[in-house]
């Protein structure tokens, strides 16, 4: 074969394979930035916690985290959420951080689509890096809690339900504000299972290690809110959200879920990571 023929030949297989990624990228573009940021996917799992009480087997908590709520754009997306959560009926819901992406603006304008929001224990709110970022305390609890949320920063609450105290608290974002687990786990007694709302999932390791700590739940990731899809590839990693991207572990007795979350940060693009709500069916050994 003659070298002009081999040139001739390299670019009609350059020609077609570009053909070829610009067909494929299209369809993937329009379903990233178009399809994907507004679907609603819902993750039911059973998580068997060594120290549940047997009273409260069957729990059942919901996880909100990453809303990073765009005005006029997520509008759709946030009724898919109510009516899901009015569906599925959880005992306790939580919200863990992330509610803005710039704009402290948005917040009360999220909250007030929030504010029909109910659970019998309750709704539980910690701060993320991007609220820390462009809201200050005294804005982020009086918005969240004005609608009847209950703010947890650096802080804890119990529930008492059945006969069994619940330890619940809210630890300040590790990269935003200024977290003291001391303080979030003040007033604990021994044998109170402790639910720990942490915007970053990584200080799980030195939590469990250092304090009682049950079940750990977590969002910042987004689980990697644009992936390669077979092979599980999330080629954007966020600090303090290296080691645990997305989904279930466990250490010891104790466990940590990360959230995919519901909103983007950038360009309002999802890909194979769709906006999620978690519920978890708490079960006792």
């Amino acid at each position: 074969m003659s070298s002009q023929r081999k040139k001739i030949d390299l670019k009609r297989i350059t020609r077609r394979s570009a053909l070829g990624v610009f067909g494929i990228g299209i369809p993937s573009c329009i379903w990233a930035a178009g399809i994907e940021p507004n679907l609603l996917s819902i993750t039911r799992k059973d998580l068997t916690l060594p120290r549940w009480p047997k009273a409260l087997d069957g729990f059942r908590l919901a996880q909100l985290t990453d809303i990073h709520y765009r005005p006029g754009k997520d509008d759709d997306l946030i009724e898919k959420l109510l009516r899901a959560l009015d569906e599925e009926k959880p005992d306790l819901i939580t919200l863990t951080g992330d509610f803005v992406i710039e704009d402290p603006s948005s917040l009360p304008e999220l909250c007030r689509e929030l504010k029909g929001l109910s659970a019998p224990q309750g709704i539980i709110a910690s701060p993320g890096n991007h609220d820390r970022w462009h809201c200050s305390t005294s804005q982020l609890r009086r918005e969240i809690e004005g609608v009847g949320m209950t703010y947890l920063q650096n802080q804890a609450t119990k529930l008492h339900i059945k006969g069994e105290n619940l330890f619940v608290n809210g630890l300040d974002s590790i990269w935003g504000g200024h977290p003291n687990p001391t303080k979030a786990w003040k007033g604990h007694l021994k044998n109170e299972p402790v639910i720990a709302l942490v915007h970053e999932p990584d200080p799980f390791d030195e939590l469990h290690k250092n304090h009682p700590l049950d079940l750990q739940l977590s969002g910042h990731t987004h689980g990697g809110q644009c992936r390669v899809p077979l092979v599980n590839y999330r080629p954007v990693k966020v600090k303090f959200g290296r080691k645990f991207i997305y989904g279930h572990f466990q250490k010891n007795d104790s466990q940590l879920f990360v959230g995919r979350g519901l909103g983007t940060v950038g360009p309002r693009v999802r890909f194979a990571s769709m906006p999620e709500l978690v519920i978890l069916t708490l079960r006792a050994s």
